[in-house]
């Protein structure tokens, strides 16, 4: 199993901190999410319906009709190797480094060719490969790529029966850099999800965007009532509520910032993100992992390219809070290393 953000239990186990004293920044989840209505009861006692108006509010808010309603993007991200397989050999697949290591990691169960691409290595790649797969912006390096690149690298792959997978996962306070109007071309999927921008990552509610014969694929695979009846009941009033989207694209992009300047206070200077999370690289970041885990503040650390990714703090009092903690946590790791 790969590791993720958002294992607080197992954090609280590890440095005796109840659950309810930790300041969890590790996930890029939006702390203020979308607020969820009560549930009515019928809700809960019948099963799930296809035309209960999710998929419409899902096209009304995307921008296009070619999708498919899964249990999360995770579900796509595990199904599509084995799709993949059904139609085609097996495939040379890139995979963009450092990003959302699941992708990696399902194509390689699916006994893919998998190499690591770098975002300045891929137009020398892109001729070697069968599937190219990116998050746009990445998760965790924050970089991103335009759409006229996109399209490029989509138009080469298509003319072998390639395939370009976006995830974009991250990209709903940037709508007009996506790629899901375009889908209805071969070749290309794109994959979105309510967890990061609207707060509902335990909905488990996410869409694939592909030419229809490759939906049907996926959806005979997953089979019957992938989502809940209540996930579907609170994601289509999210994906209806525009007024609270706009001033919540607005508020982000102010949070963010006000996190950026925090960290660089700091020396943590962030050099990638998004407006849901900053990442920076530290020769001594597992110690500042260490610090602020000890006072009971979770950020993600990555083992492999030694770096921090910061999700944002939702009030004040959080700010506050981590402005201590990083204080403390400063004069903790220099004390290390004091001779």
């Amino acid at each position: 199993m790969i590791e993720h953000g958002g294992r607080l239990l197992e954090a609280a186990k590890r440095y005796s901190t109840p659950v309810s004293d930790w300041l969890d920044l590790s996930t890029g989840i939006n702390p203020n999410g979308w607020k969820v209505p009560d549930i009515p009861s019928h809700v809960w006692n019948r099963l799930p319906e296809n035309d209960d108006g999710l998929i419409l509010a899902a096209a009304s808010y995307f921008g296009s009709d070619n999708l498919l309603a899964v249990a999360g993007s995770q579900a796509a991200i595990q199904v599509l190797p084995q799709v993949r397989n059904n139609l085609y050999k097996k495939s040379r697949v890139g995979v963009l480094f450092p990003a959302y290591a699941e992708h990696a990691h399902s194509w390689q169960q699916a006994e893919h060719e998998v190499i690591s691409v770098e975002e300045n290595e891929i137009d020398s790649q892109i001729d070697q490969i069968d599937v190219l797969v990116l998050v746009n912006p990445n998760n965790p390096s924050g970089c991103r790529f335009e759409k006229d690149t996109l399209r490029r690298w989509h138009s080469q792959l298509r003319r072998r029966d390639g395939w370009l997978v976006v995830d974009e996962a991250f990209i709903d306070s940037t709508p007009a850099r996506s790629l899901v109007s375009e889908t209805n071309q071969p070749g290309l999927i794109v994959l979105r999800s309510l967890g990061k921008f609207f707060g509902l990552a335990g909905l488990r509610v996410g869409f694939v965007f592909s030419e229809t014969s490759l939906l049907k694929m996926i959806d005979e695979i997953l089979g019957p009532w992938t989502i809940s009846h209540p996930s579907r009941f609170v994601a289509t009033q999210a994906l209806q509520d525009i007024a609270w989207q706009l001033t919540t694209q607005s508020k982000l992009q102010k949070t963010s910032e006000r996190l950026r300047e925090l960290l660089c206070a700091y020396d943590l200077v962030p050099i990638g993100g998004t407006h849901l999370f900053h990442w920076t690289k530290h020769d001594k970041a597992f110690d500042w992992h260490k610090a602020l885990a000890g006072q009971g503040i979770l950020v993600r650390y990555f083992e492999n390219t030694n770096s921090l990714r910061f999700g944002l703090p939702k009030d004040n009092a959080q700010f506050e809070r981590l402005n201590d903690g990083l204080m403390r946590a400063q004069k903790k790791v220099r004390g290390l290393y004091v001779n």
